[in-house]
């Protein structure tokens, strides 16, 4: 990978089977960046949901669904972004295997208007005493990652959808979260763990 911040030999062997090498290179030299565009803060800060790849020290992946308000993910400087970690089943899939492996790929997308996607791979850290936890309503830990390549993709097989309406578990200044009626289900009411404390903004708490 000395000559691409994109590609290793598995993707050459393919470029080279399929005759494709001078577009895939001539796609990094001119879309390919390490910073951060004011278009790209403007569409990852207008994104109400994005899909998370990690993997664990094997090396095994895992793919989640990452939603909330717009700006839930915010550029923080060129080359960073953040978003929070809300309240979900415990199982701690995504941010247990970055406590282990920090590499990560982020795909935003966009089905709603204009079809676009882009895709940001880096190096994510966790923690529960970054100092924007306090300022992000319903966060229990804040996930910093450190772009490494930011890149479009073609959006060609993207579907148009409509957006009926936003999650009623989205959290909300001044309002206490909703609980999922599955932590009530039989199986698992007596298992589920304590919700966090989450803020609504500096020194104040939205939830307990």
């Amino acid at each position: 990978m000395s000559d691409s911040i994109m590609y290793h030999d598995g993707n050459r062997r393919f470029q080279d089977a399929f005759g494709s090498r001078r577009i895939a290179d001539r796609l990094e030299e001119k879309l390919t960046h390490t910073t951060f565009s004011e278009a790209d803060k403007a569409f990852i800060e207008g994104a109400i949901y994005f899909f998370l790849a990690t993997a664990d020290a094997e090396g095994r992946p895992d793919c989640s669904f990452k939603g909330g308000p717009a700006g839930f993910v915010r550029v923080t400087a060129p080359d960073e972004l953040v978003f929070p970690d809300y309240d979900g089943n415990g199982q701690f899939k995504s941010l247990g295997n970055l406590a282990v492996n920090a590499h990560v790929g982020m795909l935003f997308i966009d089905m709603h208007g204009k079809p676009r996607r882009l895709r940001v791979n880096g190096t994510a850290s966790v923690s529960r005493d970054d100092p924007l936890l306090t300022q992000t309503i319903g966060a229990q830990l804040v996930v910093r990652v450190r772009a490494r390549a930011i890149f479009p993709n073609c959006p060609r097989y993207i579907p148009q959808l409509s957006l009926a309406q936003e999650s009623k578990y989205m959290p909300r200044p001044g309002s206490a979260p909703l609980e999922p009626s599955w932590k009530d289900f039989a199986d698992f009411r007596d298992y589920v763990h304590p919700r966090q404390p989450t803020f609504g903004g500096p020194d104040k708490e939205s939830g307990g």
